[in-house]
């Protein structure tokens, strides 16, 4: 599915690869980067929610491709790129985002639930990056942005598939991107880290647990991570993006005092991932939830209530240049002030 765009201005549009579009920040991401007019290749497994994404893309002033594809098949993820420079031209701009979880303690996680995880959140980011550089590297310029998670540095209890993976991505991108400085390439890759999220992905994922999933709180809306993922993808020097005040804050103390940590998260983060009196469901592991039997979720999820639709250290993230200069002047105002009242004295 695809519509085409027409006039000159066409040639000057980004071509964007995001997989996971079919949902939450995917899908927010998406339409984010068609509202500046680029042409967007939608990679998922479920059809229901990559038509609806198409839908929103076209609508926002964005060119569709939608590519149906299973991240963890590292032929399919090669023969998708091939896909979209078939029909874009090129590849400017690659965003890892699809992932699985499993909501459960490790030891009632199967070896194959655990392996199916693994291979979707990490080898998919894998596979993306390795398909996304195949076309880059010739044209030496892209940009990969992988979506990360302050649980790429701070594992966390119900999570040890999910926090095993994003840990991964987090060493994976580090070498990588040594490689691409050592290269001298113009390509470059950079990393977003997120915090808790209002997604479909509590509605959807595999949980074991007597309630029913939910994000750690404080949440965002996922349009929070989409302008931060856009962007990071105009700003790839930076190493990485940190977004959300809770992120910096479990950063920052797991460096600092991560036992302690261990032990808060140990007394709280069983309860904190569940809604009482709610059963968990059995989620999309092995089949998209909105495939063709299953319904488009959309970009939220059921938090909408209680979520921040904007973040003040995302922005300060965004815009550190001014952030600078305003505490400079800030601090030079302040030294003027002392030394006035020092002279006066």
């Amino acid at each position: 599915m695809r519509k085409r765009g027409s006039g000159p201005e066409l040639k000057h549009r980004r071509a964007v690869v995001v997989t996971g579009a079919s949902g939450g920040v995917g899908r927010a991401t998406a339409q984010a980067f068609a509202a500046r007019g680029d042409r967007v290749a939608l990679l998922a497994r479920g059809r229901e929610g990559l038509a609806a994404a198409a839908d929103e893309v076209q609508r926002s002033g964005g060119e569709a491709l939608v590519v149906p594809v299973d991240m963890a098949d590292a032929k399919a993820v090669q023969d998708a790129a091939q896909q979209v420079v078939d029909t874009f031209g090129h590849i400017d701009v690659w965003v890892n985002n699809a992932f699985s979880g499993v909501f459960a303690p490790f030891t009632e996680v199967t070896p194959d639930e655990f392996r199916r995880v693994t291979e979707v959140t990490y080898l998919g980011c894998v596979f993306g990056t390795r398909a996304a550089l195949h076309h880059m590297l010739p044209r030496d310029r892209g940009t990969i942005v992988q979506v990360g998670s302050a649980l790429a540095y701070r594992g966390i209890p119900l999570q040890s598939a999910y926090c095993g993976a994003k840990h991964a991505i987090q060493g994976f991108n580090e070498s990588l991107r040594c490689e691409l400085l050592h290269s001298g390439t113009g390509v470059r890759t950079t990393m977003v880290q997120l915090p808790a999220m209002n997604t479909p992905q509590f509605d959807w994922v595999l949980s074991r647990m007597p309630g029913r999933a939910r994000p750690v709180a404080p949440v965002y809306q996922p349009e929070v991570a989409a302008r931060a993922v856009v962007h990071a993808a105009s700003h790839a020097r930076r190493r990485e993006y940190w977004v959300g005040g809770s992120t910096v804050g479990t950063l920052v103390a797991n460096a600092v005092v991560p036992g302690l940590l261990d032990r808060y998260l140990a007394r709280t983060g069983f309860d904190a991932q569940q809604d009482k009196g709610e059963h968990g469901e059995l989620g999309n592991l092995w089949s998209p939830a909105d495939g063709p039997h299953g319904r488009d979720f959309g970009a939220h999820g059921r938090f909408d209530e209680e979520s921040h639709d904007g973040s003040a250290q995302d922005w300060m993230s965004r815009n550190r240049g001014r952030v600078g200069t305003a505490l400079t002047v800030g601090a030079g105002v302040l030294a003027a002030g002392r030394l006035a009242r020092k002279v006066r004295a």
